[in-house]
């Protein structure tokens, strides 16, 4: 079972008189239950903990696909109990019931009262459209009756349509018309449809109660047109879920092919299924089904009661508690409870926990060889994340004892014939093992000499034996590649970085800035100044892996403050005031300054006494162009290119160093922190750009020009540029100015109210994991959010359990980072657009001129449109 929104509590029945105690609580995602194949009796109650909306899959239909799948799962079903030891600890509701028993059609929701933001949404629509003389609200006659104010769904598609230019579509139209039928604003008029684009008749529940009114008053059209705005934007973010809630409570026989694609889509972005194949997923979009419990301390199923079930949470949580024992756990939104192992389509089990020995054990003895196909995760996880829970020292030293069985030390004699064949198996898997471990992790490997080291003595082994020419010829590839990764290397070697003074993005030292970049290296160099309390500096040139403790130390020799080091901080004194202290053992400290930050060296009893530079407060330098004469195709175009090659260069590793911190590997994070700071550039960029034009009717061109930009990235497939811009319009220095924006013509209106929902952060980003889905690479993702996915994964998971590694944790990270190696897992390559004015481009775009300071932003925007007094 799944739940989808919700919190259930799980308690076990009384017994002896004995009350329930709580165990844990579930949340959305979660798992709890026994075998919906099996009829096993539930060991627990399960009890809304919240208002909560699931989804449910009943016995009879999983146990279809199940045999359908029998192939597939039998190796599933045969280990499930190594999971569910573990996690599936409560079941759910055991019947297949109407949500609605007194309904005539349980496709239709329960409707009570609706709340009082939907009930008011209602009203200035009913208003509205009651006050236009020409509109489709009318009296008609129904099977000899008449029926008040009502109108035919088809028209109020196309009303709503006219009324908005953020309302583009009939499904959208459609979906926020369900979404006040849902809440019983709305009702059809022989209460036996959900909503339809359709000739069937609607009407205001207040028309069908005589609770109206008269007519509304000039007061009253005014408040409605004043709130009408508030109200569509309400609904329709409201509308998609309401339209799923809709399909889903409709018998499966009545679901259309576009339904269910739709239910489709939508259980691809369901954590709880994410190791089901695509296929058994576009089965289940067919059986599935909604419920809704709007009660906390509803019983779901109590313990005893067969297993009938399997739910996902949409919404809310439940609490699964076992009689003697308590709450055992919470499932939130996105948990699933129910036997998810039985039809988890990854081969063998999934490896929950264990210590890093044991599970590179288990690795090499089931995961190398061609024992599985292609879709297990382990391997790949275990080599993206293996440096949370086992250095690279610590690897090679247990991949070396393997390759070097006990078995080649035991007895006086040969070994025998079997004894032979597990000793060459085992350096086989070894070899198979190192050249996965190359494949995935490239560069990183071949930055460290302990890896190197052992590789190239591995391959001196491996070429001495007769009986391992197949696997010398793959360690010959191995050190092919480090050959050429070193010679690239030392082409390079000795780069010199530069983070200029006025804040502009960090760059070559030297050359055109608008060149390919390359790799930045851990023993490169960068050149940066750092300051103390009186704005006094000296420019340092340092390796980008140094300490913040080596850059402290030289920095208060050089501006004598004649303190120890130990009562000194090196700290970043951000455009806003705001300080953040480096660690001692924090590298690549200046690639991680904010926009327009710069380092300075304090006392500790002094830290408030930094205050920004002057200049931070102004823009960092740009070249003088107006923008208007450049092509925003051309723009978008070289933008996209540049962007690719920061996002190429940023390793997957990066993401981990960011997100357990680069003091805990001495890593640097200087790539990745690069391409972060790009997308806060473009971002400021666009806001800067737009404060700081005076004329209304440039500005006006100016935000057309930025939402084509936008357009054109998004084209490019430049969702992280795109992003950034959209964001810059929906900031408020530029999102108040609502004398530029009423000069926008609608069309563009129209345009930018599909960016800000494609961008709408509410369901997890939803709107964009869904577009982004569709996808085919390459593509430059919004890496803010991946860098989110990290944090909740690290911040949600502990790390280890019980002395155990936590292998879910590492496979949710390696599911993030896998997703940066399949954006980039073809070559970009674009069409150019017509060449007006190339060289300029490159330029321009390769160093913006930006103001990061809010307040600054916000005081220049006041100024060029200060807000009306009433």
């Amino acid at each position: 079972m799944w739940p989808k929104k919700g919190l259930y509590r799980v308690a076990r029945s009384h017994r002896q008189l004995e009350l329930p105690v709580t165990l844990c609580n579930l949340g959305v995602g979660a798992t709890f239950g026994e075998s919906v194949l099996h009829d096993l009796p539930r060991d627990s109650t399960v009890v809304t903990k919240t208002t909560c909306e699931l989804l449910r899959v009943e016995q009879q239909d999983f146990r279809l696909i199940w045999e359908k799948n029998k192939e597939l799962m039998t190796d599933i079903i045969t280990n499930c109990k190594l999971k569910n030891g573990v996690s599936s600890v409560v079941s759910a509701a055991q019947t297949k019931r109407p949500l609605s028993p007194d309904h005539p059609n349980p496709a239709l929701p329960i409707t009570e009262s609706p709340s009082p933001t939907m009930f008011r949404m209602g009203w200035a629509l009913r208003t509205l459209l009651v006050s236009d003389t020409s509109s489709c609200l009318k009296d008609r006659k129904v099977s000899g009756k008449l029926v008040r104010k009502c109108a035919p769904g088809t028209e109020l598609v196309e009303w709503l349509i006219n009324l908005s230019p953020i309302v583009h579509t009939r499904v959208q139209a459609a979906g926020m018309w369900q979404a006040l039928l849902e809440e019983g604003v709305l009702v059809h008029v022989n209460k036996e449809q959900p909503f339809k684009d359709k000739c069937f008749l609607y009407r205001f529940r207040v028309d069908e109660d005589g609770s109206s009114g008269g007519p509304p008053t000039t007061d009253d059209i005014n408040s409605a047109n004043d709130h009408i705005r508030e109200a569509l934007s309400g609904l329709l973010h409201r509308g998609p879920d309401a339209t799923l809630r809709m399909i889903l409570r409709k018998p499966s026989h009545e679901r259309t092919q576009e339904e269910l694609e739709l239910v489709f889509e939508e259980l691809l972005h369901i954590a709880a299924l994410s190791h089901l194949s695509t296929s058994i997923k576009r089965e289940l979009a067919s059986i599935i089904v909604f419920e809704s419990h709007p009660a906390a301390g509803t019983v779901l199923f109590n313990q005893g009661d067969e297993g009938r079930s399997w739910y996902i949470l949409l919404k809310g949580s439940v609490d699964v508690v076992i009689h003697g024992k308590g709450t055992v756990a919470t499932l939130k939104e996105g948990d699933d409870f129910g036997k998810l192992a039985l039809i988890n389509d990854a081969p063998r089990y999934t490896v929950m926990s264990g210590t890093p020995q044991k599970m590179l054990e288990h690795l090499l003895e089931t995961r190398l060889g061609g024992q599985v196909g292609p879709n297990d995760p382990f391997l790949d996880d275990f080599l993206l994340t293996h440096i949370v829970f086992l250095p690279v020292h610590m690897l090679v030293d247990e991949l070396a004892n393997h390759y070097h069985s006990d078995l080649e030390n035991e007895g006086d004699g040969s070994p025998s014939v079997e004894d032979r064949e597990y000793l060459l198996t085992c350096k086989r898997r070894v070899v198979q093992f190192v050249h996965k471990w190359v494949v995935a992790v490239r560069n990183v490997v071949f930055d460290d000499p302990v890896a190197v080291d052992f590789i190239e003595e591995l391959a001196s082994e491996v070429e001495a034996d007769p009986e391992l020419q197949e696997e010398a010829s793959v360690m010959h590839h191995v050190l092919s590649q480090i050959a050429r990764y070193q010679e690239d290397r030392n082409m390079h070697n000795g780069q010199k970085w530069k983070l200029p003074p006025n804040g502009q993005p960090i760059c070559l030292f030297s050359g055109n800035p608008s060149a390919t970049r390359t790799l930045i290296r851990p023993d490169d160099d960068i050149i940066f100044r750092v300051y103390c309390a009186d704005h006094t500096y000296c420019t340092l040139r340092f390796p980008i892996a140094a300490t913040a403790e080596m850059i402290k130390a030289c920095a208060s020799d050089k501006l004598q403050l004649n303190r120890a080091a130990d009562d000194l901080y090196l700290v970043e004194v951000k455009s806003n005031g705001e300080r953040s202290v480096f660690k001692d053992n924090d590298v690549s400290v200046p690639t991680a300054l904010s926009l327009n930050g710069r380092l300075f060296v304090s006392p500790k009893d002094h830290l408030d006494a930094m205050t920004p530079l002057p200049e931070q407060e102004t823009a960092t330098e740009g070249l003088d162009i107006d923008i208007e004469v450049l092509s925003t195709k051309e723009l978008a175009f070289h933008m996209t290119l540049f962007d690719w090659d920061l996002f190429w260069a940023v390793h997957e590793y990066e993401l981990l160093y960011h997100t357990f911190g680069r003091h805990h590997f001495g890593k640097i994070t200087a790539n990745l922190d690069v391409f972060i700071r790009r997308f806060n550039e473009i971002q400021y960029w666009v806001v800067t750009e737009i404060v700081h034009t005076a004329s209304l009717s440039k500005r006006v061109s100016l935000l057309r020009k930025f939402i084509k930009l936008a357009a054109y990235c998004k084209e490019y497939q430049n969702l992280n540029a795109f992003f950034a811009i959209v964001m810059g319009l929906s900031n408020n220095a530029v999102s108040r100015l609502t004398q530029t924006w009423d000069k926008i013509p609608s069309k563009f209106r129209k345009i930018f109210t599909e960016f800000e929902a494609l961008i709408d952060p509410s369901r997890n980003h939803r709107a964009y994991r869904m577009f982004v889905g569709k996808l085919q690479p390459p593509l430059i993702p919004f890496m803010p959010l991946l860098l989110k996915d990290m944090t909740f994964a690290h911040e949600g998971n502990k790390t280890s359990l019980d002395g155990l590694v936590n292998f879910e944790k590492m496979h949710m990270m390696a599911q993030t980072m896998r997703t940066i190696r399949f954006c980039r897992s073809r070559h970009l390559v674009l069409d150019p657009p017509s060449p007006k004015s190339e060289g300029e481009v490159r330029s321009y775009i390769s160093c913006f001129r930006t103001i990061d300071n809010q307040r600054v932003l916000s005081a220049m925007s006041h100024k060029l449109e200060p807000s009306r007094r009433t």
